[in-house]
């Protein structure tokens, strides 16, 4: 005989409805009768039936994720596996599951999208990028569906709730660090132009030189997606410049390593010949020989929030638009010198 919510209140001492709240976490119900009714429904062997459930609330308690269109950046970079344990982590407290885009290209996650949404599989949309002239974004946004954006929407900013870092600060920094170390031919290796954050950090770049009357120099600034091979190939263009850069602003850690990798090969050592800031801080910074001086943008927080503010708004549809603005530091290792050691 199936166990049902009223075996589970009767040996808890609550009412049905009590349990029923306990299964959604519901914050109103005392932490003291949630380990009562969970005690009683793990001694019962009681599993909530969440389809049933689903279809009774109209909802589906599923958040779907749509990925970057190159599932190499996906599936290599560790921002990702980082954003998604915060996203994860978000889900969970309010018994949310996730659910993944699957496409190759753009067309095909657009039309995951669609399915996602014309079929009724998800409450809601969490963007994990925020890209120039998204197809997606505007789809979503008139059909008035709920979605949060990890990054600074190109479009509509004041109308999407959107949860980012302050990369446009972060990339000033990063660069007048390397200025302060008297560096003055430092390089941007950025992602895809198409991202609103590689164009952000760009602009920080550009300014802090600006501010210090550091000519900008075209051929520093390479883009291209955010994988070590890539990495590689930027490093090794910018050596063959006639006069190559003294410092290296890599906008993402896993390019990062395939630059020191390449330096390695060439026998260029890092710091002593060229010194280089990154951007993320995950365990790559630290495994990397030497370990990197990088920006901690709290990826693990950009996820989490994302999640927090999309249910938030699946609780409450009059929740108002916020713009999230999750901080950063710079972390100071070994991969950085003074541009006076480098004339000795």
């Amino acid at each position: 005989m199936a166990i049902t919510i009223k075996d589970v209140a009767k040996l808890a001492s609550v009412a049905p409805s009590t349990v029923s709240r306990v299964i959604a976490n519901n914050p109103r119900i005392s932490e003291k009768t949630k380990v009562r009714v969970r005690e009683a429904m793990v001694e019962l062997g009681y599993h909530p039936n969440f389809i049933a459930r689903s279809l009774a609330s109209q909802s589906t308690q599923v958040i779907g994720l749509v990925l970057p269109s190159s599932s190499d950046v996906f599936f290599q970079n560790p921002f990702f596996s980082t954003v998604l344990r915060g996203l994860s982590e978000g889900a969970h407290e309010k018994q949310y599951a996730l659910q993944m885009s699957t496409g190759k290209t753009e067309e095909q996650i657009y039309q995951d999208v669609v399915n996602m949404v014309q079929g009724g599989r998800v409450d809601g949309i969490i963007l994990l990028y925020s890209r120039i002239d998204d197809e997606i974004l505007k789809y979503l946004r008139d059909r008035q569906f709920p979605f949060v954006v990890i990054g600074r929407p190109c479009e509509w900013e004041e109308e999407i709730t959107h949860v980012d870092n302050d990369n446009y600060r972060a990339s000033r920094e990063a660069t007048e660090y390397l200025i302060r170390l008297g560096h003055d031919k430092i390089s941007f290796i950025g992602g895809n132009k198409n991202l609103v954050m590689t164009m952000e950090r760009l602009q920080g770049y550009q300014e802090a030189l600006k501010g210090a009357g550091i000519p900008i120099v075209p051929e520093y600034i390479r883009h291209d997606e955010f994988l070590l091979e890539r990495g590689q190939e930027a490093i090794q263009g910018l050596l063959l410049l006639e006069t190559p850069p003294t410092a290296l602003l890599v906008t993402d850690e896993l390019m990062a390593i395939g630059v020191v990798n390449t330096l390695t090969k060439l026998e260029v050592a890092v710091p002593e010949n060229m010194s280089i800031v990154s951007f993320n801080n995950v365990f790559f910074s630290e495994l990397a020989r030497p370990q990197l001086t990088s920006i901690d943008i709290n990826i693990f927080d950009l996820g989490y929030q994302a999640a927090k503010s999309l249910i938030q708004m699946l609780l409450n549809p009059k929740e108002p638009v916020k713009r999230i603005i999750v901080p950063h530091q710079l972390i100071e290792r070994v991969s950085c010198t003074n541009v006076q050691s480098l004339k000795k």
